[in-house]
C-alpha cells in the first residue's frame, strides 16, 4: 500500500477537524491534561483515520459499483490491508488514552471506538446511523474531558448535533438528497450555533476584560461557522442534487472547526481557538488533492 493510497483511504485532509472535539471537551473541563493535553486529541486522531479505512472496507462491494476510483474497488489498496489499518489505529488511540488519562479516559475511549466500529460495520446502512455517528462525535469531545465529563455536556452536544445533521445530509452524496434533509442540517447548524454561543456567554468566574474578549470572540467565531456551513446546507435544501449535496457535505466536514473554535473560544482560550481555525483553509486546500468525503 502506497502513502499516497493510505492517504485517501482515511481521507487524510478530513482528520484537521477532528482535535478539536478533545479540545473542547478539554476546555470546558478545564485542561484536567495539562501540558499532556495533546494526548487526547491524538487519540481521536486515530480513532477517525481508523474509521474512515473500515468505512471503505466495509462499502468496498457497493464503492465497486458507485465510487470504482476509490483504492480498495480500484485495486491500490487490499481489503485487508485497510482491515489492519484500522485496527491497529484504533488500538493507538486506545492506548495513548489510557497511558495518560488512565482508567477515566478509556472508560470513554472503548464508546468512541465502539461506535466507530458499530457505525461503519452494521449501522451505517440503517435509519440508525447518523445517530450513532453523533454519538461516536459527542463521546469524542467528552474524551477530552475524561474524568470532569459533565462539563463538556454542552460542547458534546453542539458536536453531536452538527454531525447528526452533515452525516443524515451526506446520504444523498451519490444520488441526490431531499430538500427535507437539507433544512434538517441547517436547522442542527443553527442549534449548535446556539449551543456555542450559550457556552460564549456562560460566567468565567467574576466579569473581566478577559470574559468579554471570550464572550466576542465565541460568538464570532459561530458566525463563521454558520456563515460556511449555514449557506452550503440552504443551497442543498434548495436543490438537492447530488453534486450540491456533495459540496454541502464537505463544507460540513471542514466547518465543523469553525463550531470548535467557537466552544474553545468560549471558555476563554482565545488563542488556542484561532490557531484551530486556522486549520480550516488547511483542510480545505489538502482537500483538493485527497478528497475528505
Amino acid at each position: 500500500m502506497k502513502l499516497r493510497d493510505a492517504a485517501e483511504l482515511v481521507r487524510l485532509p478530513a482528520v484537521l477537524t477532528v482535535p478539536g472535539d478533545s479540545l473542547a471537551g478539554g476546555a470546558a473541563a478545564g485542561w484536567p491534561y495539562g501540558k499532556r493535553g495533546w494526548a487526547m486529541p491524538a487519540a481521536s486522531a486515530c480513532f477517525y483515520l481508523a474509521g474512515m479505512a473500515l468505512n471503505d472496507y466495509a462499502d468496498r462491494e457497493l464503492d465497486a459499483v458507485e465510487r470504482p476510483e476509490r483504492p480498495i474497488p480500484s485495486g491500490r489498496v487490499r481489503p485487508g490491508e485497510a482491515l489492519a489499518l484500522a485496527s491497529g489505529l484504533t488500538g493507538a488511540g486506545l492506548g495513548i488514552a489510557a497511558a495518560v488519562g488512565g482508567r477515566a479516559a478509556l472508560r470513554l475511549a472503548v464508546p468512541v471506538a465502539a461506535a466507530a466500529w458499530t457505525y461503519d460495520l452494521l449501522a451505517k446502512p440503517t435509519a440508525a446511523g447518523p445517530a450513532v455517528m453523533a454519538a461516536a462525535r459527542g463521546l469524542d469531545v467528552l474524551l477530552g474531558a475524561a474524568g470532569r465529563p459533565r462539563r463538556a455536556a454542552l460542547p458534546a452536544c453542539a458536536v453531536a448535533g452538527h454531525t447528526l445533521g452533515v452525516t443524515s445530509l451526506s446520504r444523498g452524496e451519490v444520488h441526490g438528497g431531499s430538500r427535507r434533509a437539507g433544512w434538517a442540517a441547517l436547522a442542527t447548524t443553527a442549534s449548535a450555533a446556539t449551543a456555542a454561543l450559550v457556552t460564549a456567554a456562560l460566567p468565567l468566574g467574576q466579569r473581566s476584560r478577559r470574559t468579554r474578549r471570550a464572550t466576542a470572540a465565541g460568538a464570532a467565531f459561530a458566525a463563521t461557522y454558520v456563515g460556511t456551513v449555514g449557506r452550503a446546507q440552504a443551497r442543498a435544501a434548495r436543490s438537492p442534487d447530488a453534486a450540491t449535496v456533495r459540496t454541502a457535505t464537505g463544507a460540513g466536514v471542514r466547518g465543523v472547526i469553525g463550531l470548535q473554535a467557537a466552544l474553545v473560544a468560549g471558555t476563554g482560550a482565545v488563542g488556542l481557538a484561532g490557531g484551530l481555525l486556522a486549520a480550516g483553509p488547511i483542510a480545505r486546500l489538502a482537500s483538493k488533492v485527497v478528497p475528505p468525503t
